[in-house]
């Protein structure tokens, strides 16, 4: 049985990263694709595990092999999500989550039909401020240019399917592994998953 492709967006900030571990944490045959990027390794990051490192010339080199699935600039690095990658685990029956910008998700959107794309926002901007001042692994500067972006960013979740505010981490988490349960009672999804026991009970 094939698995499902979802897309999880949100500002740098919102959480997005610490629901994503939690949900894979306590939700079955549900995986995250590992991100390449060009960016430095932040503290206690391990390679192939939060992203693949590489250099900016290799990542270019893939794009131009369209190794990528999508890819984007953003605050001066690149992203990507090898496609090869993603297409193995949805063959193994894995759902799939992708951890991506906006500008990715509608990339995404345009070659997989049935991909199920949700947005988180934070409860409020001071909230997003608060939260990117705490994680202490960026520079003022950094994190103003980031506050700067965010309402742009906010803006796309319009195109998406799905909108869960993080205000309550808890709440938040629930309202997300609802949105995979939903996807995986799908007429289609229920019709791979069952397909003998359906002709079995309409033989008749």
């Amino acid at each position: 049985m094939t698995g499902s492709l979802f897309i999880i967006t949100a500002a740098s900030g919102t959480g997005k990263t610490s629901l994503v571990k939690q949900l894979i944490a306590t939700t079955n045959e549900l995986a995250v694709s590992v991100s390449h990027t060009t960016r430095q390794p932040r503290t206690g990051e391990v390679d192939g595990q939060h992203y693949h490192f590489t250099d900016v010339a290799n990542f270019v080199s893939g794009i131009q092999a369209g190794q990528f699935l999508e890819h984007a600039e953003v605050f001066g690095n690149y992203y990507g999500t090898s496609q090869e990658s993603v297409n193995k685990q949805l063959n193994a029956g894995l759902d799939v989550i992708l951890e991506i910008d906006w500008q990715g998700a509608l990339q995404v959107k345009e070659i997989f039909d049935d991909v199920t794309m949700i947005f988180i926002l934070p409860p409020s901007l001071a909230s997003l401020r608060q939260r990117l001042s705490t994680r202490g692994q960026d520079s003022t500067e950094v994190i103003e240019r980031r506050l700067a972006g965010a309402v742009d960013e906010m803006r796309q979740y319009v195109h998406f399917d799905y909108v869960v505010v993080n205000d309550n981490f808890d709440v938040a988490l629930a309202e997300l592994k609802s949105i995979i349960i939903a996807k995986r009672q799908t007429l289609a999804r229920q019709q791979q998953r069952f397909e003998n026991t359906i002709a079995a009970l309409l033989s008749n």
